[in-house]
């Protein structure tokens, strides 16, 4: 079978066109309603619960969920579930341990709550780099999904089409600042969720709506292997790696843990998380039908042809059992997805330079709110432009696996010192930054020696480090430094603080958090 991904598709055009400009239009009122820091940061804390669960549910289907699983199931058989189950199991841990003191403790950004009863500037400082290290992962995938979307859509240079992407993104997050972002997000996930519905039914549909069915014709064509693990991950303790970097990772994830300051308190981010599991749940359960419904109806080999790391296997769906127009409404779909999380996560790293280095570190804490979103513009195009650059460096990587190795950074770097500074009376300044420099460069230097850089990459015929996930190693690490240094180097300031920080969690304070209300350094 022939493709036409490689040609200009007038209906996926005219979607690009017709989101932009709708996208745009939010954006626009948004930006009359983005005077400071609180607006451009957390939308005025005015979302309501279901609102920010779609946010949430938009922030987290990125092209890692609806390209990149796709393609793994497709490529790899059932060992791609381990990502769509990965993704999901983490939310259980953001409900119950973290959204709440979240909401309760911070004002913009993570690093808030683990600097609430201790040092600003060290901690800060190394939240920041834990933030932007796993900022920069997560953009790849984004930009490298949305940059061989368009090249085959449009018919334009890869390298042009990740521009075309970072430039649009911009004048989102620039102008909108979190309430556009909050309202792209939300409308991208109603399109998501429709367009992996509509997909799933066609693909079922060859097969009387029976999974099974389905399930049965991909072991027929390419053996039973495919319907149990070892595909994709060969070896049990890179999988159990794999499992801990998806599962905690969640809890560490900036993008996602800044959504939890738009909502007005507590409560309403408790039920935000509720909606927002629900709705990924169910889309997970179509990825998978998505990538066995790849495999069985446009076949492996189609898949690899257009696209080595296999993301445009929901797109060779599409067009199989849906035509040309279909094939343009899920491309649009898709580029809908993209942008709305690229801009979550430039806005998430914005905050991280601004907010926290700017204004607590540089500043400490005395910039005008009209500083802070002069500084926050600033930082969104540096981002912007640096989300460019790795798109086009990493072109031929499998969007999911890249998310994948954020994901483990973020369980590294910013989860283990997140959950001892909320529940931990004898944590410490010197605590928290060991362990969230620690987490962020040994899982960074973890994946440089692992087959991912030295094998795939450099061309190495082995690799130092066995694993292709550093989860398993970097993620007990973290905890272990930080508890030892904790113990080793005491600060009664930080353990006399834990009693407000107690307070706060559990009841709140009825105003939000201020600036004046961190430790000063």
């Amino acid at each position: 079978m022939t493709s036409s991904l490689d040609e200009p598709n007038l209906i996926a055009i005219a979607g690009f066109f017709i989101f932009i400009v709708l996208s745009l239009g939010i954006t626009y009122l948004a930006a009359r309603r983005t005077h400071n820091a609180e607006h451009f940061y957390a939308a005025g804390r005015s979302i309501t619960g279901l609102q920010n669960g779609l946010a949430l549910a938009g922030d987290y289907m990125s092209a890692a969920s609806f390209l990149g699983i796709a393609g793994l199931v497709a490529l790899s058989g059932f060992d791609g579930l381990i990502y769509a189950i990965g993704f999901l199991v983490g939310w259980p841990i953001v409900m119950f341990l973290i959204a709440e003191p979240l909401r309760n403790l911070g004002r913009f950004t993570f690093s808030d709550v683990v600097a609430f009863r201790l040092r600003q500037a060290p901690v800060r400082v190394a939240a920041a780099i834990g933030s932007l290290a796993v900022v920069a992962f997560y953009l790849i995938a984004q930009m490298v999904g949305a940059g061989h979307l368009i090249q085959l859509i449009f018919g334009l240079p890869y390298e042009l089409a990740v521009i075309i992407v970072g430039t649009v993104m911009l004048a989102y997050v620039l102008f909108g600042g979190m309430l556009a972002t909050t309202w792209v997000q939300i409308i991208k996930s109603v399109l998501l969720l429709v367009g992996a519905f509509l997909l799933a039914g066609l693909a079922l549909a060859q097969f009387n709506f029976n999974p099974l069915a389905l399930f049965q014709a991909a072991s027929d064509q390419y053996g039973p292997g495919v319907l149990g693990p070892g595909g994709l991950v060969s070896d049990p303790v890179d999988a159990l790696s794999l499992g801990m970097a998806l599962m905690l990772g969640t809890a560490g994830l900036p993008h996602i843990l800044m959504r939890f300051y738009t909502v007005p308190d507590a409560r309403t981010a408790r039920t935000s998380v509720s909606y927002a599991t629900a709705i990924i749940g169910v889309f997970y359960l179509l990825t998978f039908i998505l990538g066995f419904g790849a495999m069985v109806i446009v076949g492996q080999d189609q898949i690899r042809n257009v696209d080595a790391g296999g993301n445009m296997a929901a797109l060779l769906l599409a067009e199989t059992v849906g035509g040309p127009g279909f094939l343009g409404f899920i491309s649009a779909v898709a580029f809908a997805t993209i942008l709305a999380v690229v801009a979550g996560l430039t806005l998430a790293g914005a905050a991280a330079l601004s907010h926290d280095l700017w204004v607590h570190v540089i500043r400490d804490g005395q910039a005008s709110d009209q500083e802070q979103l002069r500084v926050a513009r600033v930082a969104s195009a540096l981002l912007g432009v640096l989300a460019i650059v790795l798109g086009i460096a990493f072109e031929e990587q499998n969007v999911a696996y890249m998310v994948g190795l954020a994901f483990a950074i973020a369980a590294s770097a910013n989860f283990p010192a997140l959950l001892l500074s909320i529940f931990w009376r004898g944590f410490t300044t010197r605590g928290a930054q060991a362990s969230m420099l620690t987490g962020t460069v040994s899982s960074l230097l973890l994946i440089y020696l692992s087959p991912t850089i030295q094998v795939d990459v450099l061309g190495n015929a082995a690799a130092v480090f066995p694993l292709r996930n550093p989860g398993i190693v970097s993620i007990p690490l973290a905890f272990v430094v930080a508890i030892v240094v904790a113990m080793v180097w005491p600060e009664p300031e930080a353990a006399s603080g834990f009693s407000e920080l107690e307070r706060r969690v559990h009841l709140g304070d009825g105003e939000p958090v201020t600036d004046d209300d961190f430790r000063n350094s």
